[in-house]
């Protein structure tokens, strides 16, 4: 439709790299370019490849790119070589390609417009989850349709693929950009620089005090005293009737979940829980510290005639229950990888999940259908540490569960217990029907058996006033709101930075970079010169000798680790001369993040350890820097070509410093 309107130069937006690949390849057979043009695109590319070694002239990511530039269509990503990318971008202001399927960074300090813009989503995963994207980034990515001089008005073209609120659209497209905040952090480099220095902490209090954060913090203040204000009146008008009882039955209820939670921690050690997850038990799970998994919709042939049910529960949303179908060990990341939690056991369930959970790149996990919204059963990979209830209950399934009949009918079946069932389905009991005998357990499981009597015996749990209870709730979180906002008032923002300077030089004075009356010494100057990767692991292997006993070639695979790279979705699988070093890294990671936890520091031991050692290069770096060629390293990885290149340039600049 747009190239028959004449609508191009379209640019596509997608969040994903290799989603933009996939559509590109998808239109491959189409053309939009006259002969004229394809001769104009083959001789620029010629003349561009000339830079390159004739061997890496013939890279995949390069032959494959001419016949779409010829076509008239291309692809622009961070992943992308270097040498493609600038080519991409000096056809597409010469008009010679058509459609551009690009990530939002195209949109980003490039003056590169369009006459027309399409978004494949209105989502985008930022790390943490799935999200519809910001006023700020939707004006920034729609802004590129229009070009000054050519086109009267720009289209812009997006593609829902899901159910959308409209309230949710118009705030999209008409919403007010998001506000500039400062993240200033304080960082061990910045410390040691200013330390090093003639004031010492006074100049690290002088640059916070005079800090754009802290100007933003004083400004907020009487916004936050007439949000106080407000909060108090709606808690005034909230109904308290009654508030000693719900208060108390509310009380009942949070102790029983931890006491629950405190006991599935206890029996979900695989050593325990593996012989009663069976297929075709019914359990529940909840979502603590919950390491992302990729969605796997898994469908078995040959299968059991019972499987257990579980119930599944991420964070505040209530999954209901699911149907275990199969437990398999996650074999190690490789050599020197963290160990798995859980011993690595994932549980395959089948969940009802919502219409579309099964598309590629548009939910790296399913989630709960919405109330009324028909779902779909997939089978989902579930970390053994996150079941929080086995039942009693199994269903029989089907013998073939890819069709979608197979596997909906056994949603009919899990609601047809829960009608059954009113109060709950029965749950494992740990010591009678698992032969649990340890003493703490035991105990436990009585707490519980106590508490869900008061629970039942309550008056609340009979008349299940919901008004009451939900007025109790509003107002309790409405006073805590109040007293969030009353603490953010009291609290200084300068003295919690002046409490965070504090800690972190004691971390510096245990690890030696400063003496005791806070004078920088020589291991604090090496920290001082390194801004590229972790200063402080980075001056401890240094110190303690590690890199010593390793050749240069050892040297680059370690130093690799300290470089931000793509995750990788391979098996990590390093060679002898690479796995000592590496060990040896993560156990001086390990230490420091000890030593930070130990100073008060809010500090994850394990995701510290994860998000400083990246191992994902270090075979790749190891191998090219012993002779072989750039073809052959690409191989050993799934890695974009340009995001190796791009973390090889920052490693030069690594180890330079």
């Amino acid at each position: 439709m747009i190239m028959e309107r004449k609508f191009h130069p379209v640019i596509v937006f997608s969040f994903s790299r290799r989603e933009c690949e996939y559509h590109a390849m998808s239109m491959s057979k189409l053309d939009f370019n006259t002969k004229e043009e394809k001769d104009d695109v083959e001789q620029v590319f010629r003349n561009a490849v000339l830079c390159l070694n004739e061997e890496d002239r013939c890279l995949p990511a390069i032959e494959l790119m001419l016949p779409l530039l010829m076509r008239g269509i291309a692809v622009h990503h961070s992943g992308l070589l270097p040498v493609i990318k600038e080519l991409v971008e000096l056809l597409f202001q010469e008009g010679l390609i058509k459609a551009l399927f690009a990530t939002e960074t195209f949109a980003m300090g490039l003056n590169m417009p369009a006459k027309t813009v399409v978004f494949t989503s209105v989502k985008k995963w930022d790390g943490d989850s799935h999200r519809y994207i910001g006023s700020g980034e939707y004006i920034q990515m729609s802004g590129r349709a229009g070009r000054r001089g050519k086109d009267e008005r720009g289209i812009c073209i997006i593609m829902v693929d899901e159910q959308m609120e409209m309230n949710t659209l118009k705030d999209m497209v008409l919403g007010k950009p998001a506000p500039l905040v400062s993240t200033f952090r304080l960082s061990y480099y910045s410390i040691l620089n200013l330390m090093s220095r003639a004031e010492g902490q006074m100049t690290a209090e002088h640059v916070i005090r005079n800090s754009f954060h802290q100007f933003q913090y004083e400004k907020a203040l009487p916004d936050i005293g007439k949000k106080v204000s407000k909060l108090e009146q709606e808690a005034a008008l909230l109904d308290a009737s009654g508030e000693a009882e719900v208060a108390e039955y509310h009380k009942l209820k949070l102790e029983l979940a931890q006491l629950e939670k405190k006991l599935m921690s206890e029996i979900t050690r695989p050593e325990r829980v593996l012989y009663y997850l069976d297929p075709g038990r019914l359990a529940a799970y909840v979502k603590d510290e919950f390491e992302t998994l990729d969605l796997e919709l898994i469908c078995y042939i040959k299968c059991e005639n019972e499987f257990p049910t579980i119930k599944v529960r991420e964070g505040s949303t209530d999954w209901g229950w699911g149907v275990v179908v199969n437990v398999v060990k996650r074999t190690p990341a490789g050599l020197g990888a963290l160990p798995a939690r859980g011993g690595g056991y994932i549980v395959d369930t089948l969940l009802h999940c919502s219409p579309g959970s099964s598309e590629n790149g548009v939910r790296p996990k399913p989630c709960p259908p919405c109330p009324g919204e028909k779902g779909e059963m997939h089978v989902v990979p579930v970390q053994l540490p996150l079941i929080s209830a086995l039942s009693k209950i199994k269903v029989s399934i089907p013998a073939d569960l890819r069709p979608p009949e197979a596997r909906q009918s056994l949603l009919l079946a899990v609601q047809e217990l829960g009608t059954r069932f009113p109060q709950g389905l029965p749950k494992l009991n740990p010591v009678t029907d698992m032969k649990i005998e340890d003493q703490e357990i035991v105990e436990l499981v009585k707490q519980i058996e106590e508490h869900e009597k008061k629970l039942f015996a309550h008056p609340l749990h009979k008349s299940q006033d919901e008004h009451q209870i939900r007025s109790f709730q509003r107002k309790a979180e409405v006073n805590h709101e109040i007293q969030q906002l009353k603490s953010k008032m009291r609290d200084s923002q300068l003295q919690k930075f002046r409490d965070e300077l504090k800690n972190r030089s004691r971390v510096l004075k245990k690890l030696g970079h400063i003496d005791a009356d806070g004078v920088v010494q020589l291991k604090g100057r090496a920290a001082c010169l390194i801004d590229t990767g972790d200063e402080l692991l980075v001056t401890e292997l240094m110190f303690n000798g590690t890199f010593n006993d390793l050749d240069h070639h050892q040297v680059a695979a370690l130093a690799s680790c300290f470089i931000p790279v793509d995750k990788s979705s391979e098996q990590i699988q390093l060679r002898t001369e690479i796995a000592k070093p590496l060990q040896q890294l993560q156990e001086s990671a390990r230490k420091i993040a000890e030593i930070q936890h130990e100073c008060k520091l809010d500090v994850n031991i394990d995701e510290y350890v994860e998000s400083t050692v990246r191992p994902f290069l270090m075979d790749v770096i190891y191998c090219w820097s012993k002779g072989a060629t750039f073809a052959e390293v690409i191989q050993m990885t799934d890695i974009f070509e340009g995001s190796i290149i791009r973390s090889a340039r920052r490693l030069d600049e690594f180890l330079n410093q």
